[in-house]
């Protein structure tokens, strides 16, 4: 293989590398999110409200195709990781 051919291998698997990164970050914040709304009383300190404004507008997507169930079991975040894993499947499919 050319030296070219083995930086681009290096470029592209190091790309692949900080894709997985980005998605296992955001699937940490969205199950922060979870866990913090059973907690009403952490909805006030900085850093849920940080998490709360990076990852409800995603989870609000599926909130409206999957609405609560009986108004308080809130199922939507299950097809929310599904989708976000099977979206970072396809990205890194492209990737060696």
């Amino acid at each position: 293989m050319t030296k070219i051919g083995n930086t681009l291998n290096i470029v592209l698997m190091n790309l692949a590398y900080i894709v997985n990164l980005l998605f296992t970050s955001y699937t940490v914040l969205l199950f922060l999110r979870i866990i913090s709304s059973w907690f009403p009383a952490w909805q006030g300190h900085n850093f849920v409200r940080f998490v709360a404004f990076y990852t409800d507008p995603y989870l609000n997507v599926f909130r409206r195709i999957l609405p609560p169930l009986g108004g308080v079991l809130d199922i939507s975040p299950i097809l929310a990781f599904f989708a976000l894993r099977l979206l970072e499947m396809i990205i890194l499919s492209f990737l060696p």
